[in-house]
C-alpha cells in the first residue's frame, strides 16, 4: 500500500508539480503566456513518452475535444509552443531539479523499496559514471568543454551521473547527476569528471544523511585524493584498479609479503574462475599513501583451438576482503557496468535520445532537457519497479519499443482521465468504449 500511495505515477506527477509551482519566475509578468510549471510538465511529457511531436497531437486534440492527455494525466491547462518551450526552460536554473530527485529516493526509502537494492545490510551501490549529451563543432557556449581535432573545435556537455543499483536487480535508480562543465573566471582548466565527483559527494551525504553508500567507478577514481574524499563522507568504494596506472601496487603484490590469497572454483559455463585478494596493500609508493584492499577476478578459458586464455579484473576496497565475501565484492564491483548498459545505453539508444540536439540555449536549456529525459526515465524505472498494472502492460506488449509504441498511438486517439486508466485501457480493450473521444469505462452486464 505505501508504493501505491507514494510511488504510482499520480502521486509522483502531483509531488512534481508541486516542486516545480515553487520554481522561480524568470520572465517579466507581461511575457508570460504559459505557466513555468506547464512549460516544464510539457517538456515531461515529451520525454516520458519518448514523443517530440506529442505537443502537437495534443494540441490538435485540445481544438477537437477541449481536451487533451496533456492536461488529465501531466496536470498541463496551457499547452506551450516550442519556442516558448525552449524559451522557458533556458532560463530555469537546473539546480531546482534536485529537490525532484530526493523526494524520489525519500519515497523510496519510505516506500522499503530500496531494502532490495542492498549489497550488505545497511550498504547500497552508488555507481557514478560521466556522460555526453551534446556536440555540436557549430554551437556552444561558455560551460561547455571543448575539444581541439586540428582547426576544429568540438563543444560538448557531460554529466557526472550518480545511480542505484544491485547485481539482482535490473533496474537502476538515478540519484543525482552533476553537471561537468566550466565556469567562466573558476578554472584555470577545463573540468572534469574527478572534480565534478567531489563537488557530488558532499551532496549526497547532506542530501542523504542516513543511507550508507558503497561508491563504484572507473580506473580514474582509484586514486588517493579520491579515495579520500569518498571516505571523508564516510562512503566506502569499489574502484577499478587497472594494472597499467598502478605500478607500484602491482610491483608490491608480486613480493612475498604481497602474495594473495585465493579462491579457484568454475562457472556453469565451464571456465575457472580464481578469486585473489590481499588487505593493507600500499596504493601508492610515497611515505603517505594510503592503504587499500586489493581484490582480483581471474577467468580462465579454453578456447576450440586449444589455447588458454585469461581475462583478469582487478579493482580496490576500503572493506576488508576475506574468503566469505571476496565473490560478493566481485559481484558488487562489476554491477558497476549497469551504469553503462541499463543506464546510459538506454537512455542513448533505447527511446529517449539523449544526445538529440532539442536546443542548445544560451543558459540552462541543454541540461534542463537532459535533466527531464532523466527524470522521465527514473519515473519508467520506478513503474517497472512497483507498478503492477505497468508490469503486466510491459508483459502483454512484448517489448519497451512495442509498449511506448501503443501508448502513443493511444493517447494520440483518445483521452483518458489519468495515467492509470490508460494501463487499465491497454490491459483490457473490451472493458472500455471511447465516447465522444474520451475513454470510459463500459459498464457491467445486467
Amino acid at each position: 500500500m505505501l508504493a501505491k500511495k507514494y510511488l504510482s505515477f499520480t502521486p509522483l506527477r502531483t509531488m512534481i508539480s508541486h516542486l516545480v509551482r515553487g520554481w522561480k519566475e524568470a520572465r517579466r509578468e507581461a511575457s508570460t503566456d504559459y505557466s513555468t510549471h506547464d512549460v516544464v510538465m510539457s517538456g515531461l511529457a515529451c520525454m516520458y513518452f519518448q514523443m517530440p511531436s506529442l505537443l502537437q497531437f495534443q494540441t490538435d486534440m485540445e481544438e477537437r475535444s477541449h481536451q487533451n492527455n496533456l492536461r488529465t494525466i501531466f496536470g498541463v491547462q496551457e499547452i506551450p509552443g516550442t519556442n516558448a518551450m525552449k524559451e522557458v526552460l533556458d532560463n530555469q536554473d537546473s539546480t531546482q531539479f534536485k529537490p525532484i530527485f530526493k523526494q524520489i529516493i525519500h519515497r523510496l526509502q519510505r516506500s522499503k523499496q530500496l531494502s532490495q537494492f542492498n549489497l550488505l545490510p545497511g550498504l547500497t551501490i552508488c555507481s557514478i559514471d560521466g556522460t555526453q549529451y551534446h556536440s555540436s563543432t557549430c554551437v556552444g557556449c561558455e560551460k561547455c568543454l571543448t575539444k581541439k581535432h586540428g582547426d576544429t573545435v568540438t563543444f560538448q556537455h557531460h554529466v557526472l551521473q550518480a545511480a542505484l543499483m544491485h547485481p539482482d536487480v535490473k533496474q537502476v535508480v538515478p540519484i543525482m547527476a552533476e553537471p561537468i562543465q566550466n565556469k567562466s573566471g573558476e578554472y584555470k582548466k577545463q573540468d572534469c569528471e574527478t572534480n565534478a565527483a567531489k563537488r557530488l559527494l558532499p551532496q549526497l551525504r547532506k542530501d542523504f544523511p542516513k543511507m550508507g553508500l558503497i561508491i563504484t567507478g572507473d580506473d580514474l577514481f582509484s586514486r588517493q585524493p579520491m579515495i579520500e574524499a569518498v571516505l571523508n563522507e564516510k562512503y566506502h568504494y569499489f574502484f577499478i584498479a587497472k594494472p597499467s596506472s598502478h605500478t607500484h601496487m602491482m610491483r608490491w603484490l608480486s613480493t612475498p609479503q604481497g602474495s594473495l590469497h585465493e579462491i579457484t572454483g568454475a562457472d556453469d559455463k565451464g571456465r575457472t574462475i580464481i578469486h585473489q585478494w590481499k588487505n593493507d596493500v600500499p596504493l601508492f609508493g610515497s611515505a603517505d599513501t594510503i592503504h587499500v584492499n586489493y581484490f582480483r577476478k581471474k577467468t580462465i578459458t579454453i578456447g576450440k583451438d586449444g589455447i588458454e586464455r585469461c581475462r583478469i579484473e582487478s579493482w580496490v576496497t576500503d572493506m576488508e576482503i576475506s574468503r566469505e565475501n571476496v565473490e560478493l565484492f566481485v559481484r558488487g564491483a562489476k554491477t558497476r557496468w549497469k551504469i553503462e548498459n541499463e543506464c546510459f545505453n538506454t537512455l542513448k539508444n533505447q527511446g529517449y535520445e539523449i544526445a538529440h540536439n532539442y536546443g542548445h540555449g544560451k543558459n540552462h536549456l541543454s541540461l534542463n532537457f537532459y535533466l527531464l529525459t532523466l527524470l522521465a526515465f527514473t519515473l519508467h524505472q520506478i513503474a517497472e519497479l512497483c507498478d503492477n498494472f505497468f508490469k503486466a502492460c510491459r508483459k502483454k506488449a512484448g517489448s519497451k519499443r512495442s509498449l511506448w509504441e501503443k501508448f502513443r498511438t493511444f493517447i494520440s486517439t483518445a483521452i483518458y482521465k489519468n495515467w492509470e486508466q490508460l494501463l487499465k485501457y491497454f490491459l483490457n480493450y473490451d472493458g472500455y468504449n471511447i465516447i465522444d473521444g474520451y475513454v470510459v469505462e463500459r459498464p457491467p452486464p445486467i
